[in-house]
């Protein structure tokens, strides 16, 4: 037999950006615990659309943990209380029967609420688009790989690029800084040769961005390392400040 669990939801509800938003509670009865925590958020919205309720708005895509849209505060951690994954990816077996679960929207100033759950992530992308690429012209795959990399430095690029830009790290962070997002970034183009052209001007241009769009400044608490659910080494924020520092140096 399928066990199931009955629980006490506390959602964040709020009609726009500039709008006062408050907690609503909703019951719901016979959850699989099988069943993922967005899986649950459907049935909830079943059950509203039913009594001829407004649903809860929440972002997500892909559901397979690789796109960082399903980006809910679950009982005071992004992504919820499981390790190394994402909100699509967290299950109801992780809750208990009778549990009260209180879910919420990133909260940092640069992620303003659209509206409930969802939040205006385009932040990330603004500071892609001011160096988070290689502009040069690198050639094919085969070019590419025909470049000698220590598999040390190849291995700590892919570390950096696991990174799927949901905005863990931000709403974790006390500060509401996304050093390790710039980090992660500039990371795993500086540890290859294809990246180092640019170094200097991407550093640069990606910290700026950043400061711009008003996140806040790392005092390296860990948090942001604690909740990444793709377990991003924070020792690419000391490569982006030693990166930052060269770039001024030469300047």
């Amino acid at each position: 037999m399928e066990k199931t669990i009955n629980i006490t939801l506390k959602v964040w509800r709020q009609k726009g950006p500039q709008a006062k938003g408050a907690f609503e509670t909703y019951q719901l009865s016979n959850i699989s615990i099988d069943s993922s925590f967005l899986e649950m958020l459907d049935v909830l919205n079943e059950k509203l659309v039913s009594e001829k309720k407004e649903p809860v708005v929440f972002d997500h895509d892909c559901r397979e943990g690789i796109c960082g849209m399903c980006s809910l505060y679950i009982n005071g951690h992004p992504h919820g209380p499981d390790e190394d994954v994402t909100t699509c990816q967290l299950h109801m077996r992780k809750f208990k029967d009778g549990e009260t679960i209180t879910i919420e929207p990133w909260r940092s100033r640069a992620f303003p609420v659209i509206k409930d759950l969802m939040v205006d992530r385009s932040a990330y992308d603004k500071i892609m688009q001011a160096g988070g690429f290689i502009s040069i012209s690198t050639g094919g795959v085969p070019d590419a790989n025909a470049i000698p990399i220590a598999k040390e430095k190849a291995d700590e690029a892919m570390d950096a690029a696991s990174c799927i830009g949901c905005g863990a790290c931000a709403a974790a962070c006390k500060n509401g800084s996304a050093m390790l997002f710039v980090a992660a970034k500039v990371s795993q183009l500086a540890l290859l040769p294809q990246g180092r052209i640019e170094a200097s001007r991407r550093a640069k241009a990606m910290v700026s961005k950043m400061d711009e769009l008003g996140f806040g400044n790392c005092t390296n608490t860990g948090a942001c390392e604690a909740e990444c659910p793709k377990n991003v080494s924070i020792s690419h924020i000391a490569r982006l400040n030693r990166e930052f520092l060269v770039a001024k140096l030469k300047d």
